[in-house]
């Protein structure tokens, strides 16, 4: 197989066209992976009434794809009870951000914290609601069975830096004594689209390795050293189930309904954790419980769960965040949106948990709520245009 180099300029060509949308109360589209779309600037009176349909909508909003089976029911769930309807479309983590810095939408939805620059652009306070907790999962093509394969941070850093090439490398042997690993090349899979995936992947490398934070770096888009690019979690699981002696990673919830087979990580701790829902969920507690006394405004959920500490956490985690600004919505909206959440977060953490969604730990969504319902009663009636 010829496995080709990914580049920030074949991302550059890669078409981002895909999208999903729901409409509470009216037709609903399948979930499906999808990209970043470039759209032109517009009026945001233009662009809300494109976003609607002649279905009564009361709020808009638009973002992550890794959420949308869950936002989907949730707002289809959500809306007889309270007449509120939702419109979401699900186009990725970087048109999310857009929608809030462009003003195009009530409300965004990332996988990837905004950065400084981003939240500046808003031109007002936005808050980061953590929703669920996801993780990223390794995933690679072994032949035989056996004990699920062991890593850690700095072997799986020079797999994807392309230092270990081998499988039978005596670091990757001393880490699976349980296994014989085979002399097969390692063949990296990488995504080659822009990917909130790819993010939390590339935070957890850039925090566990100096190597990788000075080049290629973390972002939803990288330079990868090594790996042949796909787009999307199916994209990067089927390369890696027809190539013997692949790798890659892939989003968990994707991983486990599809039974691939798993890498066990080194944590902090010493100790090799699998990503299900409790080690994933005690990630996000243990890093709350750290940041409790420093956390001072709403959006300081806008952090990294990646290398967490705690005997129990695993290490490649993230939150899923909606981001709004309460300003710009102006208070009918923002309650509508604040109810939502407490209905979200409570109610429907039934939901979020059949669907594989790893729920936010009790402390942590009581805590959210509580700085949500210390919003400003002050904030403007009409939202402004």
């Amino acid at each position: 197989m010829n496995l080709k180099h990914v580049t920030a300029a074949t991302r550059r060509r890669t078409a981002r066209v895909v999208f999903g949308l729901i409409i509470l109360g009216g037709a609903s589209c399948s979930p499906r992976e999808a990209e970043r779309r470039n759209t032109g600037s517009a009026d945001s009176d233009s662009a809300r009434a494109a976003f609607a349909t002649s279905t009564r909508v009361d709020l808009t909003g638009g973002g992550a794809t890794f959420p949308y089976p869950l936002y989907a029911r949730w707002f289809n769930e959500y809306a007889p009870q309270a007449q509120v309807r939702i419109n979401y479309r699900a186009e990725g983590s970087g048109e999310g951000i857009r929608h809030l810095i462009n003003r195009t939408a009530d409300f965004g939805a990332t996988d990837v914290p905004m950065t400084d620059a981003q939240l500046r652009r808003v031109g007002a306070p936005v808050l980061h609601v953590p929703t669920a907790v996801g993780a990223v999962a390794i995933t690679y093509n072994l032949p035989g069975s056996g004990r699920p394969l062991r890593l850690s941070a700095d072997v799986l850093t020079d797999i994807f830096l392309g230092r270990i090439t081998r499988w039978n490398d005596a670091r990757l042997a001393a880490l699976n004594p349980d296994r014989v690993l085979p002399a097969d090349s390692v063949i990296v899979v990488v995504r080659d689209d822009d990917s909130g995936t790819s993010y939390i992947f590339s935070d957890y490398l850039a925090t566990v390795s100096m190597d990788w934070a000075r080049s290629p770096g973390r972002g939803s888009t990288v330079d990868w050293p090594v790996g042949s690019g796909a787009q999307g979690n199916e994209g990067v699981a089927g390369l890696v189930k027809q190539t013997v002696g692949a790798i890659g990673y892939v989003e968990a919830v994707f991983a486990r309904q599809n039974r691939l087979p798993l890498a066990h990580l080194r944590n902090r701790a010493g100790r090799f954790v699998s990503p299900m829902p409790y080690e994933i969920a005690s990630a996000a507690a243990q890093v709350l419980e750290r940041e409790a006394g420093s956390m001072t405004r709403p959006n300081d959920y806008r952090l990294s769960l990646v290398d967490a500490p705690g005997p129990a956490s695993y290490p490649i985690a993230s939150f899923t965040w909606l981001v709004f600004a309460p300003t710009v919505l102006g208070e009918p909206r923002t309650r509508q949106l604040v109810d939502f959440l407490h209905w979200a977060l409570r109610d429907g953490s039934a939901i979020t948990s059949s669907l594989g969604y790893v729920t936010l730990p009790t402390s942590v969504a009581e805590d959210v709520l509580q700085r949500l319902d210390q919003l400003p009663t002050t904030l403007p009636r009409e939202h402004p245009h």
